[in-house]
């Protein structure tokens, strides 16, 4: 498909904003009940959805639960079957460390191991950034290297961090199992090569756990590591290659600037901590005479129903709600609203359920659906869309494709 996209793209002056409302999508916590969309207060998106059109997306397929990773990729248009990469690699290139052939990177979290090694807390009840590195000192100090293995350790954000293994001269392998069991009451797993050449990084892998909780045991609170999304260096076509579009990224989290950077989008800067969405729109006002697409992520949306607050994840999307006003006084000739995954409060956890779609452009059909939810989405003239198709929809949208044939 990126192909006769490709063959099909043309530009234009028109401009696109893509809104990513991370984990937007939810469950109500009774039966018959209110998603948090649903609950929130959100006037400025109902306004819109009048005027737009809906649709639901799966991002994946149906019934499969996508991480951040596979998500994004699926809504920029590559499919996430086809275009693989670990969470280590796109949180590497977001901090800005160079992988060279051979290296690993690996996404980890700090988590509360209990009595036994029992997981209590995958998060390490989410250390300020400020601890985060504390601990990174720490480790840094107590494991240089690993058997030769250079070891390399950088602060992300909060309770993750990124492991980078760098063995010059003999590649190493990222087909190996995690170690984290994205559950509590359980014991950290033990990393398993796939493959001949993962098996010295499975070594690596399990020593390293080892030695950090050792350096780690007068903590009482950051005392555990978990790994999951081990990668290489990736290549992905340029979205300015196969789009033809001038794209830019503005995202404060180090893993969503590492996937545009793989994607080719420019990074912009945001001022302000985390998720500070005033720093974003100042960015994107400062920026939007220079690029014909911008990618907007909003995270608490997301991090909100991971820790299974419905409340604050209903206050997080009605604080979008309040700024709305701001991004369409840009006048983009379209903007979608959309999101990478759901993330019901319910679950504290990723979900494999659609995600609400919101088109609008001057070329947009009359549609039934009168707000931005999930009940309302499945009204919509859109249909039920996998997310690879977001992307043709709004260069449609734009009037950034020829026709296709004779």
């Amino acid at each position: 498909m990126l192909d006769t996209i490709k063959a099909l793209a043309k530009k234009t002056d028109s401009k696109i904003l893509m809104v990513v409302l991370d984990g937007i999508g939810g469950l109500p916590l009774e039966l018959g009940g209110e998603t948090e969309l649903a609950t929130a207060v959100t006037p400025n998106m109902d306004a819109l959805a009048k005027q737009a059109q809906l649709g639901q997306v799966e991002l994946v397929g149906a019934g499969i639960t996508p991480g951040s990773g596979p998500g994004h990729l699926s809504l920029f248009g590559y499919d996430p079957i086809k275009f693989v990469v670990g969470r280590g690699a796109l949180s590497a290139v977001g901090i800005g460390v160079k992988l060279g052939f051979g290296d690993v990177a690996v996404r980890g979290n700090f988590a509360t191991l209990g009595a036994g090694r029992i997981v209590d807390d995958r998060r390490a009840g989410r250390p300020s950034d400020e601890k985060n590195a504390e601990i990174v000192g720490k480790l840094k100090a107590a494991i240089p290297e690993l058997g030769g293995v250079k070891v390399e350790i950088y602060t992300e954000s909060e309770h993750r961090f990124v492991v980078v293994f760098r063995n010059p001269g003999t590649p190493l392998g990222a087909n190996l199992s995690d170690v984290d069991p994205q559950a509590t009451g359980v014991q950290p797993l033990v990393a398993e090569a796939h493959d001949e050449a993962s098996k010295k990084t499975a070594e690596l892998v399990n020593a390293f756990v080892a030695s950090a909780e050792a350096a780690l045991k007068d903590e009482s609170q950051v005392n555990g590591v978990l790994f999951r999304g081990y990668s290489d260096v990736p290549h992905f076509p340029s979205m300015g290659d196969v789009y033809g579009l001038r794209a830019a990224c503005i995202a404060s989290y180090p893993m969503y600037k590492g996937l545009a950077s793989l994607v080719g989008m420019d990074v912009l800067e945001v001022e302000g901590h985390e998720d500070a969405l005033a720093g974003k729109v100042a960015t994107l006002q400062a920026n939007w005479d220079k690029y014909d697409f911008f990618y907007f992520h909003v995270k608490k949306t997301d991090s909100t129903g991971e820790d299974g607050d419905f409340h604050e994840k209903v206050h997080k999307i009605e604080i979008f709600d309040e700024l709305l006003p701001q991004l369409l006084a840009l006048k983009p000739d379209v903007i979608a609203i959309v999101g990478d995954h759901s993330t019901p409060s319910k679950m504290e956890s990723h979900s494999w359920h659609p995600v609400p779609l919101l088109i609008h452009s001057q070329y947009a059909r009359k549609d039934v659906a009168a707000r931005y939810t999930e009940e309302e989405a499945q009204k919509g003239t859109l249909g039920l869309r996998r997310g690879t198709d977001v992307m043709p929809l709004l260069m449609a949208n734009a009037l950034k494709l020829q026709k296709y044939g004779a």
